[in-house]
């Protein structure tokens, strides 16, 4: 009795278990077939892929060109490359440069193979660094780096083509600008050039030579004036001496040199002697004496008719008395003469100080009225020189801005070739193989989990109650 209650558990619990046990060895085992038939069927169907390495360095280095112009000023052109900006990384805007559809059909058209089969790099920016690191991948080795060098080659194309656009864009202002100072040049050398024709001023020393000038006639002047107060003293005290005037002196010796005069004046001078004597003879009124009387009349009236014409003054018997009187006498012409020459080197010398003050004068209101110009001929000449600057700024900044092409798009090089991949990237046949013997485990012990789950229920159960 005790031995069948014994076998119909028996019986039950191996029912039970024979039932159980293959249902979960049947799921185990399809489990671990889907799993490690899709992997191998994964690795034999997927065709493996390569990847090609490369990395660029972008130039961060700043340059500037000073250049001296004499005369004029400077002309400064500086670059300032983008990579030291603290506002935005360069490298990100070549990276949506080189991942373009531009650049991206240029280089399938430089690998040639259709575009479609050109995918997008993967690109990596390495921090504090101008590094740019790209991933190319291609079904074979080969192929993988002929896309990494093709890839190169357009993103050089393109940022080519992108700064001779920003040069020309530049340009074409500058071009304006510079034409713009040219005629503003022009308009001021032309009118430099008219005036100077109307100014009279023909070379740029014409004022300091027409200084010195001056001041050279006004030596002349002063040694002129003291030469002529020189001669006036002489001739001052050479009249006191004789007892006339200058003026009388000259007359004097004038009639004194005349010949007519001097007839005249012998005559008078035999007639009055003939009537002294006759007078002392004879009466007033004696035929001899009238005679003498009527030559001796004749004679003054001669002497004072020629007297005046020598003088072109009227005359009379006393200041003729007086000149005829002072021209007598021993020794007296020398002094006469030395009068007159004293007196003819003072007019000259006034006539030279006269004239050389006219000219002075005339020299000094020409010297104010070329100051007056030389003014304006300055102003005109700065206006030339500023112009000149800036013509000659415009043009050297236009020629030295052709060195600043790497401003907005910094210079590009390579520093890593690309490689030539010897193992394929993908797929990673031990990650595949090593995921699927992770999911046998966890499908494994996930089925063991749920083989156990009844029995500690139950014990749960009870230990609970």
């Amino acid at each position: 009795m005790t031995r069948q209650l014994l076998i119909v558990p028996i019986v039950k619990l191996k029912n039970l278990l024979t039932g159980r046990w293959l249902r979960y060895a049947f799921l185990s085992v399809a489990g671990n077939a889907l799993i490690w038939g899709t992997s191998i069927q994964y690795l034999k169907v997927t065709k493996p892929t390569y990847t090609s390495e490369f990395a660029l360095i972008l130039s961060g280095a700043s340059f500037g060109v000073n250049v001296n112009l004499p005369g004029i000023g400077q002309a400064t052109s500086s670059s300032s490359s983008a990579i030291g900006s603290s506002t935005y990384d360069a490298r990100a805007n070549y990276e949506y440069i080189f991942t373009s559809e531009a650049v991206l059909k240029k280089a399938a058209a430089i690998a040639k193979i259709p575009e479609e089969q050109f995918s997008k790099p993967r690109i990596k920016l390495l921090d504090n660094s101008t590094i740019m690191q790209f991933e190319v991948t291609g079904k074979s080795p080969k192929e993988a780096q002929n896309k990494s060098l093709a890839l190169y080659q357009a993103m050089v194309h393109q940022i080519t083509v992108l700064r001779t656009g920003e040069i020309n864009q530049r340009k074409d202002p500058t071009q304006k600008t510079l034409l713009s100072s040219q005629q503003k040049l022009e308009r001021a050398q032309k009118h430099l050039s008219e005036y100077k024709l109307r100014s009279g001023l023909s070379f740029p020393d014409q004022i300091g030579n027409l200084s010195s000038n001056i001041e050279q006639l006004r030596r002349q002047r002063a040694e002129a004036k003291a030469q002529e107060n020189a001669t006036n003293q002489k001739l001052q005290q050479l009249a006191k001496n004789i007892g006339l005037s200058p003026q009388e002196a000259a007359d004097a010796f004038l009639l004194r040199v005349d010949q007519i005069f001097q007839q005249n004046l012998k005559d008078y001078s035999e007639a009055t002697t003939t009537l002294e004597i006759l007078m002392t003879k004879y009466g007033p009124n004696h035929p001899q004496v009238v005679k003498e009387r009527i030559r001796q009349e004749a004679a003054l009236a001669a002497l004072l008719e020629r007297s005046q014409i020598l003088l072109e003054k009227p005359m009379t018997t006393t200041i003729l008395n007086r000149l005829a009187l002072a021209v007598n006498g021993s020794g007296r012409d020398t002094l006469f003469q030395n009068l007159v020459t004293y007196q003819s080197d003072q007019k000259g010398l006034q006539s030279q100080v006269k004239t050389l003050d006219s000219e002075i004068q005339r020299l000094e209101k020409r010297l104010e009225i070329l100051s007056q110009r030389q003014s304006k001929l300055e102003n005109l000449k700065r206006d030339v020189q500023i112009a000149e600057a800036m013509f000659a700024s415009t043009l050297t900044k236009l020629d030295l801005g052709q060195g600043d092409i790497f401003a907005a798009y910094p210079l590009v090089q390579m520093l890593v070739e690309p490689n030539l991949p010897d193992q394929p990237t993908a797929p990673k046949k031990s990650f595949i193989l090593a995921g699927s013997a992770a999911g046998s485990i966890f499908s494994t012990l996930g089925l063991c989990l749920v083989w156990i789950r009844k029995p500690w229920i139950e014990k749960l159960s009870k230990w609970l109650s």
